[in-house]
Formats: structure tokens, sequence, C-alpha cells
């Protein structure tokens, strides 16, 4: 059924449906478990809940098909405290802490760093293969930027596939796994207090399933579950140039907040400091991953001279936030569309080895990574903030779970230490696994819940005027609320939106759904929420840089809307 949004501003988005008799109750899709994704959050999860639940029906949906997903794009590896000689959970809690910039949970940190190798071996038994030193047993370890030890396994620079293709075999051997592929989630269904005004977060909110478009044959199915755990991923086609598949449009986060979830810390936007520079354009951008420079590439400008040191005592390997605000200064100082990576100085059977997707990528726009600079630029590449869940994986909704990067655990804090966003999926999806095992029969099916209201809609015929709106928000974020910000460019940002989002909201209400139209509106609700969540924070943390106030705060404080 349709909402009918408040304005922008006052953004407390109306109930998703309310029970009342007027609708007519169809059939319906039910599982036990609903599980909104199919990457690592979504799999693990589902393989868990169909060893524990024999009995039990787990639905996944998946908008595309489901090999496709964040975990998919995933170069770098997973990192976990796996040689116990070198490394400890000590070294591992005390980097994240340092690159969370203060905003870290120092418990749940613990729990993912501590958990992590488990459920890391737990994936190697079902197939997961990851690279081994040459004549050896012992894995091959790397060491990304922020990371005081080589703890990164990795395979190759295809790590995300890998993974990917391993849960979805795993997967297959459970008959009560089932996954709809090319299912558009549109709303979670809760139930909500019926009035103009609604209090952000309503006493007893529980969700019940959602509403899902079914993209072969049009139909809006209503899908009833005990519970609902949300792994929709990232959020990065909100900006012009991201390392994100074109399906990451913070589908998950956005229905949470629409259904009244708390969001938190949505201003920390991760930009990944070296994407492929294409002068052509890509969608996504080529990702050039952090373990090059943990290999041994060295940043550079155009005419070979390095800077990183004016900026960090770390240089190259730096986090992610100092490295691409470095990059992006050193651009607008000297007027470039790029930075470089020098590669040219390290081993080509070892490069060639470890990177193959890269090396090859590279010598198809004739980029020799042995003898040329490498073209790089920050793109978009990971939403640190999300859907806000305790330790279990709970949202503020009872009922509704979520994992992965739709979700903020506290682990990632201002800023995500790299390679730890798969080793928290895998541990949360375990304990969301853990925390339902005895709730099932606690939650009962509703059979009471209205089909999607259509009434009054007609065919879109206007498509241009989806794309195009795309195309201006990208601009919007990519200009306004990118690497480093200003009060002036977040006020320009919200009040560009504030219109986009009138106009948006007109087409939604008149026209029939299509994916391309709820992607939008999506992506409207993420972009409001990483520049409102902006506009709050007055200091420089971590992935939030402002001009406006350049110093910390003395005292910490998460963002939640």
């Amino acid at each position: 059924m349709k909402t009918k949004p408040l304005p922008l501003a006052f953004y407390t988005p109306s109930p998703v449906c309310t029970f009342i008799n007027i609708f007519h109750i169809m059939a319906r899709i039910q599982a036990d478990f609903l599980v909104l994704g199919s990457g690592i959050a979504g799999l693990t999860f589902a393989i868990k809940a169909a060893k524990i639940h024999p009995q039990r029906r787990i639905l996944v949906l998946t908008k595309t098909n489901k090999g496709e997903s964040n975990t998919r794009y995933a170069q770098g590896g997973v990192a976990a405290v796996w040689n116990h000689e070198k490394d400890t959970y000590e070294k591992h809690v005390a980097d994240t802490l340092d690159a969370g910039d203060g905003l870290c949970d120092t418990e749940i940190v613990k729990i993912v760093v501590e958990e992590g190798p488990q459920r890391v071996q737990e994936i190697i038994e079902w197939g997961a293969r990851f690279d081994k030193e040459k004549n050896s047993d012992e894995y091959d370890l790397a060491r990304e930027g922020g990371h005081s030890e080589h703890r990164i396994l990795h395979y190759k620079d295809l790590t995300g596939w890998e993974i990917q293709r391993t849960l979805m075999e795993e997967a297959r051997r459970y008959p009560n796994i089932e996954v709809l592929e090319h299912y558009f989630a549109l709303d979670l269904i809760t139930q909500h207090h019926l009035g103009r005004m609604v209090i952000r977060v309503t006493p007893g909110i529980e969700c019940y399933g959602c509403y899902a478009l079914n993209k072969e044959n049009g139909e809006i199915d209503t899908i009833v579950s005990r519970a609902t755990i949300v792994c929709t991923g990232g959020a990065g086609q909100v900006y012009k140039s991201t390392t994100n598949p074109v399906i990451a449009s913070g589908d998950g986060i956005a229905m949470a907040y629409r259904a009244k979830a708390r969001v938190s810390n949505m201003e920390f936007v991760q930009f990944h400091p070296t994407s492929l520079y294409n002068p052509a354009g890509e969608n996504p951008s080529f990702l050039v991953s952090e373990a090059v420079r943990g290999l041994g590439a060295i940043l550079k400008t155009a005419e070979g001279e390095e800077f990183m040191h004016l900026y960090d005592e770390r240089l190259s390997l730096a986090p992610r936030d100092i490295v691409a605000r470095a990059i992006d200064s050193e651009m607008k100082k000297r007027g470039t569309d790029c930075m470089y990576l020098d590669c040219r100085h390290l081993d080509k059977a070892e490069f060639s080895a470890h990177f193959p997707t890269i090396y090859e990528k590279c010598l198809s726009l004739g980029i020799d990574p042995m003898k040329d600079l490498i073209p790089v630029v920050p793109a978009c590449h990971y939403l640190c903030g999300g859907i806000h869940v305790d330790a279990r994986g709970a949202s503020s909704i009872k009922r509704l779970y979520a994992a992965g990067e739709c979700s903020s655990t506290g682990l990632h804090g201002a800023n995500r230490l790299a390679s730890n966003s798969l080793l928290e999926a895998m541990v949360f999806a375990h304990r969301i696994c853990a925390d339902t095992q005895d709730k099932l029969e606690e939650w009962p099916l509703r059979d009471d819940i209205p089909d999607w209201n259509a009434e009054g809609t007609t065919d879109p015929k206007e498509m241009v005027l989806i794309t195009q709106s795309i195309k201006e928000l990208k601009e919007i974020m990519s200009y306004y609320v990118g690497i480093v910000r200003s009060n002036v460019r977040l006020k320009r940002a919200l009040d560009r939106l504030y219109l986009l989002y009138q106009e948006t909201e007109d087409l939604y209400k008149t026209t029939s759904i299509s994916p391309q139209l709820m992607e939008l509106r999506n992506l409207i609700t993420i972009a409001y929420l990483i520049t409102r969540s902006a506009s709050h924070r007055r200091e420089s943390r971590g992935l939030h840089y402002t001009t406006d106030y350049p110093d910390k705060l003395p005292f910490l404080e998460n963002s939640v809307l």
C-alpha cells in the first residue's frame, strides 16, 4: 500500500500499512525467515538457520540474480587474527579502534575480532579457497592500510567472488532455503498509530514481512514472515563515482527508516582512495585494491613525486580517510583529475599472481602497471552507518534484524578498517541466528495484513524524469556532500534534495511502481540521511571532514535519526 509522505524537512514517514477492513485480503507468500539480500550476510544467516531449523522455510529475496551483491566485488579480503605467533586479538582491536577515530563501540569490536576467526573457519569448511604461501599449507596473509600486522585472508584479488561462490554452493544443500530472484522489496510491513504526526519510534512496533515487486510479472506480492533480516548491502549509487554495483541503492536502510527504525552515523561515508580513473566514465568504478599498496605500491603525482609524507607518517598505508583526503587535496591544489599509483618497482610475477584482475583491467586500458603509473581517484566505497542494531543484530523494531553494510553495529565508528566488513557480516549473521533460534513460536504469522493498494495509479510515461533525477541526485551528493564538506554546501544540498523529494513523491503518488522509481525514492532518502547527519555533526572526525569545524569535539556522540 502506498504511503503518504511528509515533507523532507520534517521527514517522519507515515505508516507503511494500517490494519483496516476496507482492503481485500488476498493469498500471500509465507516464510518463517525472510532474508532481504543474498550477499555474505544474507546467505550466511540462511545457511545457519537452515541447519538449525530444517523444517522451517527460509526465503531469500534478491532484486537481481542471487550472485549479484556487494560481497562479490570485495577485492581485498577478510581480516582475522590467524597467525597467533605474530598477531593478537588486542592488536586487531587496537587497529580497529584507531581507524574508527574514537566512535567504535569497544565491546562490539572485541566481539567481532574474537569471534571472527571461528566464522572464517566455518566458511573455509564450506569450501572457500584462500591463497596459501608457495609450497606451504600456511595462508598467505596480506596487510592493508591501518593494519599493524599481516592478517588479511584473500583469494587473489577476487575474494568477494570466491566467498559468494562458496555461499551459493553451500546454500544449495538445504532444501528449505528458497531464493527468489528478481524480487524488489518495496516496504517493510509494520503496524503504526493512525494520525498526521507519528512519534519517531513507536513503542511496540513490529515487522511482519514486506511488500515485494516481482520484476518478471509486475505483480506486488505480500510476503509475511515471523522474522525479517535486512541484508541489502550499501548505498554507493547515491554518488556519481562509486565502486559499488548498480544495485547498491540503499533500499534496506530507506525501508527501515520509513518504517521508523533507528538509523545511525550516516554521515560517515568511506571513499576508497584508489579507484581506477577512466576519463570515459564507468559505473561502477573499477577498484584498485588497498592490498596493492600493502604489497608496496606508492602514491605519487603525475611528475612522479611522493606526497603522502605531507599528510601522515604511515605514508601510503595510512587509513583510507586520510589517504582519500590527501589525494583529494592534491588534485584540488594541482587542478588535476587524478593522482597515480606507482607499481613499477614491484615484481611482475608477484603482482600479476596477487592481482590478476587489476593487471588485466589496466592492460585493457593501455596501462602497463610494470611500466606506467596507474591513474587513481577516490570513489564512494562503503557506508559505515545504517540501521542501528545491538550486539544481537536486532533493530529498534521487534522481529526486524539487520546485518552487513546496511547495518550500524558500532564496529566501524567514524571510519571502517580495511577488510573488517566481511568479518562483521559473518559474525552478526551468526549472532542473529542464535538470537532468533528460540523465538519463532512467540512470533506468529499475521493473517490480517492488507495487500498493496495501487488504486489511482497509472503506468509511468515519463521515465526521463526518473533517470534525470537520479543523475541530478548524484551530482548534488558528489559536489556538496563528498570528501570535504561545509555548512554552505550541506545547506545547498538539503535545499536541492527537498525539491527532488517533492517531485519524486508527486510521481510516486500518481504512477505505478517501477524498480527505477523505487530506487530513486530510496536514494533520495539515503542522501537526506547522509546530509542531515553531516549537518548535525559540528566537528571533523574520521570520514566526516568539514571546513567549518576542522577540529574534534572533546566528547563523543553518535548521530541517530
